[in-house]
């Protein structure tokens, strides 16, 4: 074969075999990855409830149909029960069920389809205010712990305002309380609350602003998810306060406001202090004085009485005491070094026996035991030698001291006779006639003239 010969097969590319679960992975995760969560409309078709929980449907328009699976822990949360030819909106993600290849939506949310409009244009202004900081938690304002006075912005004649007022009045009756009428629900409801909010900025009367209202439809509440109110609460340079609806209602008002309570009653526990807790923080901080100051005084008793101590301790007895105890407590110290050291040394004399006993024969331990026994007597014995003889030395020594001595020779009646500038005289020549000497005795000394030099 030459250089000019080639194989067709040389210019196929390389097979690769896929097997049917592989593909659908790669499938599944290209789809998932590519899409969002969307939000789609339709009528609900073939739906079935099997004892799992599950959700299994189809949803159609004019022209077309999708699979559908809404699972367990979703559909538990939805405030109506879905039924063959309901129109609904349904939140979902894309996905591919693998066991029979079929492209499908996973719902995450659903409601029917008359909110739709509504809840689509809740989404848009919510994003759309996101996205420009409105719902930034640093372009929020803190709520006052004690306000002056708090400006309330409700219906005069709605739930809301019993319910707040009921709650101010049990926990802290003293707070003054303005109320800024406004419709909350109706097409110039958010206008109306908008224009309580200029008021309320210009009459400075409060320190802090609570819009609220009861709960009721995604309808109902619209007045609180409008731009306009949105808008107003953020450039509000009063702290604003949302209560909008039950626990579960989210409103655009809660998401740009200050401070979001669950309900109305809640916003009020939040706002005003608590007149028992008041009370128990200024009995407390009462009774914190008044132990303070009888600390102080009990410190100042104790210092008075160290400086007694202190006083009494400089005594010069008191200092001799002392001393004389710290003498004994170095005896007894120097006494427990030493047995500690004779202890140590007896300890380590086990270990080794220990160490011998587990490495050595039983013969050579016995000789080594035996050896130990001999070298400990033996130096018992040198102590005891050693000791005996120093003492014996110390007693000879102590007779020839006395023997030479001349105190020893002076109480035998001799006397020592010594010039003024203590020179002993030996010898008669050393002194003259008339000269003054000094005789010393054992006990004392006498003063001398010498009267004859012969």
């Amino acid at each position: 074969m030459n250089e000019f010969d080639w194989d067709q097969n040389d210019l196929v590319p390389q097979k690769e075999v896929y097997s049917i679960s592989r593909l659908n992975s790669e499938v599944r995760a290209l789809l998932e990855g590519s899409f969002p969560l969307l939000w789609v409309e339709g009528e609900i078709s073939n739906l079935a409830r099997p004892s799992s929980g599950h959700l299994y449907f189809s949803l159609k328009d004019s022209k077309a149909q999708v699979r559908c699976a809404m699972f367990r822990n979703r559909n538990q949360l939805l405030r109506f029960r879905p039924d063959n030819g309901m129109q609904v909106l349904v939140r979902a993600r894309v996905g591919l069920y693998e066991g029979r290849g079929e492209f499908q939506l996973v719902a995450e949310h659903m409601e029917e389809s008359g909110d739709g409009a509504l809840r689509r244009a809740y989404e848009e202004l919510k994003l759309q205010l996101q996205n420009e900081g409105l719902f930034d938690s640093d372009a929020k304002k803190p709520v006052p712990t004690l306000p002056k006075a708090i400006g309330i912005i409700t219906s005069p004649s709605g739930a809301a305002i019993r319910d707040v007022l009921t709650v101010l009045k049990r926990r802290f009756p003293a707070l003054p309380v303005i109320i800024y009428p406004s419709a909350v629900q109706g097409e110039n409801a958010a206008r109306e609350m908008v224009d309580m909010i200029h008021l309320a900025q210009q009459r400075q009367e409060c320190d802090v602003l609570l819009i609220t209202r009861g709960g009721g439809s995604l309808e109902d509440l619209w007045a609180f998810n409008e731009e306009i109110l949105a808008r107003a609460i953020h450039e509000c340079q009063l702290p604003v306060v949302s209560a909008v609806g039950h626990e579960i209602d989210f409103t655009i008002a809660d998401f740009v406001a200050d401070y979001r309570a669950p309900t109305p009653s809640a916003a009020a526990e939040h706002l005003s202090p608590d007149q028992g807790e008041w009370l128990d923080m200024l009995r407390q901080t009462s009774n914190s004085l008044t132990k303070s100051w009888q600390h102080h005084l009990q410190q100042s008793r104790q210092e008075l009485q160290h400086l007694n101590t202190r006083l009494l301790q400089q005594h010069p007895g008191t200092r001799l005491k002392q001393w004389s105890q710290r003498i004994d407590d170095m005896e007894l110290r120097y006494q427990l070094s030493i047995q500690h050291y004779l202890d140590n040394n007896r300890l380590q004399l086990e270990k080794s026996r220990g160490r011998l006993l587990q490495h050595s024969p039983l013969n050579r331990l016995t000789q080594f035991q035996q050896r130990q026994e001999q070298l400990w007597h033996r130096l018992q014995q040198g102590i005891h030698k050693k000791i005996s003889e120093t003492r014996q030395s110390l007693t000879s020594l102590s007779r020839a001291l006395d023997t030479i001595s001349p105190l020893a020779t002076l109480d035998r009646g001799y006397s020592i006779l010594q010039k003024e500038d203590n020179t002993v005289i030996r010898q008669q020549k050393q002194v003259k006639q008339g000269e003054q000497i000094v005789a010393r005795l054992a006990k004392g000394k006498l003063k001398l003239r010498v009267e004859e030099n012969n």
